[in-house]
């Protein structure tokens, strides 16, 4: 029992007043009366202010409070970060995705800003808008999107990464602690979209097994080239037409010419150190000049055919081409704190419309450098 009652908290005049076991009213001479609880951490004194009285806490209140954060800095426990934690308010979904929509669309095109915005305002805040965003798991998400999931593939797709983009930006905000909803969880919980006719592609998880054991077998200029479009995310024809003319290993860079491309403009593809590596194999197998990835014939490329016959050697029905589709769904699904644009340029996709191109000059290069280093690390280590 404390040494105060609520009567000599009324009557209390100007002064500190103990209630015991480090808690005490601070009474100043304008009569504003305030808690303070005093605690040891780390050997040092802290004193921690609960709130005024009566606005704040009661006595009992104020007493039941400090024995909470006693007993955590009993423990060691930080017990100040453990008030301010608790003086956090906790946004809603809506609430959240409107601060990340202001801070993220600084990088952003004004295309894809306002569809970010447009497409979540329209979709997944009448389902999941009023919901505290440390309280979003994957049943929360799965109910956002099951409307569009199946009847509109692609846009669900893009729903589902700009969820994740909100509820990580709120993460790291400190709103929530809980990890993210896991991505296997949300697959399972979501119906089998329909084919939409694109190139047949490894599942993402799937691909670090593909790519290990592929990696351990005889090291052919047609696996090797094929380790390599995996991952850059390139095209198999840029690959067989990859030269060494074109990269430089220390500066981490594939500058593909505009005659290789399939839109005829020139992209940097940034490597990571497992396309460095594949390609360092590559230099000892067929030299440092020329052709990275050479075919049977002097001075003649890999055929459009090899990287399919290293895919069906393996005893895969998918195409070498779906690797780009695997790779985005790796991005929108295990980083969907990367803004989609990286992930796009990565690609080399068209991002923006012409006038948004015309004011867009960065393409971004240490944002993707950053994505293709996580990309190979995912697919070497998974």
């Amino acid at each position: 029992m404390g040494i105060l009652t609520d009567l000599k908290v009324r009557k209390a005049g100007p002064g500190v007043h103990g209630d015991g076991d480090g808690l005490y009213l601070r009474v100043k001479p304008s009569g504003a009366k305030s808690w303070v609880l005093r605690v040891q951490f780390q050997g040092k004194r802290q004193d921690i202010g609960l709130g005024g009285y009566p606005a704040d806490r009661s006595l009992a209140e104020a007493r039941e409070e400090a024995a909470r954060l006693r007993k955590l800095a009993r423990r060691g426990g930080n017990a100040i970060a453990e008030r301010d934690r608790e003086k956090v308010a906790v946004p809603t979904f809506a609430e959240a995705m409107d601060v990340a929509h202001k801070e993220l669309s600084k990088g952003w095109t004004d295309k894809n800003a306002a569809a970010f915005k447009a497409s979540l305002e329209q979709h997944v805040l009448p389902k999941i808008g009023r919901e505290r965003v440390d309280q979003i798991g994957s049943k929360e998400v799965i109910a956002a999107l099951a409307s569009t999931w199946t009847d509109k593939p692609h846009l669900g797709k893009k729903l589902r990464s700009r969820i994740l983009q909100v509820l990580s930006f709120s993460k790291a905000r400190g709103w929530r602690e809980m990890p993210l909803p896991d991505a296997r969880e949300l697959r399972d919980g979501l119906a089998r979209q329909p084919s939409t006719g694109n190139f047949a592609a490894i599942d993402y998880r799937d691909a670090p097994s593909f790519f290990q054991t592929e990696q351990e077998k005889e090291q052919t200029a047609g696996r090797m080239a094929l380790l390599f479009t995996i991952l850059t995310a390139a095209r198999s024809g840029e690959v067989r037409q990859a030269r060494w003319s074109q990269i430089d290993l220390e500066a981490r860079r594939w500058s593909r010419p505009p005659e290789i491309m399939k839109n005829r403009k020139r992209h940097v593809v940034t490597l990571s150190d497992a396309a460095i590596a594949v390609l360092k194999e590559a230099a000892k197998a067929f030299g440092k000049s020329g052709l990275v990835f050479p075919g049977q014939r002097v001075g003649s490329s890999l055929s459009d055919m090899t990287l399919s016959k290293v895919m069906r050697m393996a005893g895969r029905k998918e195409t070498v081409h779906g690797f780009r589709s695997t790779f985005r769904d790796w991005a929108a699904e295990r980083m969907p704190h990367v803004p989609a644009m990286v992930a796009e340029m990565a690609l080399a996709h068209k991002v923006g419309d012409k006038t948004e191109q015309a004011y867009l000059r960065s393409d971004l290069q240490e944002m993707r450098q950053d994505l293709m280093q996580c990309w190979g690390e995912f697919l070497s280590t998974e």
